[in-house]
């Protein structure tokens, strides 16, 4: 008895991605099936952060093809994605508080005519997913006193409100302390229980770690952040 086939969440075939200095990726072939998370690993930069802004349907390649649970072009795969942790995409201001970055969040997904007030127990409804078995940020506290996991995972628990069947994380390598690496890969593999989750690093990664694949991905530039068309 066979077992059945992994249904495919993202397939990318000769994606390439140009800028105005030249290539700023691909080639790219990838096949991602649903669920669990995948690591593509490769070095940080331009390169790289486009890629996981094109998977997530913020950028649109200059040719190949992509296919993120059907969806093919960048607005249909917009819908169906969720990206955090890109800090040219989601940084947050050191001065604001963990409570009102929820509430507003909230109020953005919310609409109108809905009023969203200011609650403690919204932050343990957004962020407790994301954080699993640890310690939740004070509501009342501000960013700049968190410290860097904190601060990332907040980031993406924000990005994840929606929970859509792909979430797409930044680079796990731009945490300076490696057993945070560690740990934040660790709450990625718990979220593929429940959605498709791809991040990105340049480092090795504990083969211990859980259910997840390693994909090394050539061909990825790492001068700064193209800044480009978005997904027009």
């Amino acid at each position: 008895m066979t077992s059945a086939p992994l249904t495919a969440a993202v397939v990318a075939q000769g994606l390439t991605k140009r800028g105005p200095s030249g290539p700023v990726y691909g080639p790219v072939d990838l096949d991602v099936p649903a669920g669990g998370l995948t690591v593509l690993n490769g070095p940080s930069g331009s390169g790289r952060t486009c890629l996981l802004l094109t998977l997530a349907g913020r950028m649109k390649a200059k040719s190949g093809q992509l296919s993120v649970f059907g969806a093919t072009s960048p607005k249909a795969i917009f819908k169906l994605a969720a990206i955090g942790a890109v800090d040219d995409l989601d940084a947050v201001y050191d001065a604001v508080r963990v409570i009102d970055l929820v509430t507003e969040k909230l109020r953005w997904d919310s609409p109108w005519y809905r009023l969203v007030g200011k609650r403690a127990r919204a932050v343990e409804a957004v962020c407790r997913p994301v954080f699993g078995p640890l310690p939740m940020p004070d509501p009342r506290a501000y960013v700049e006193d968190l410290h860097e996991l904190d601060v990332a995972l907040l980031r993406i628990a924000l990005a994840n409100t929606r929970r859509p069947p792909l979430l797409v994380v930044g680079g796990v390598d731009q945490l300076s302390s490696v057993a945070d690496q560690q740990t934040l890969l660790q709450r990625l593999v718990d979220l593929g229980r429940e959605q498709t989750v791809i991040t990105a690093t340049g480092n090795p990664v504990d083969a211990d770690l859980g259910h997840r694949r390693l994909i090394d991905v050539p061909n990825l530039t790492q001068n700064d952040l193209v800044h480009d068309e978005g997904t027009n």
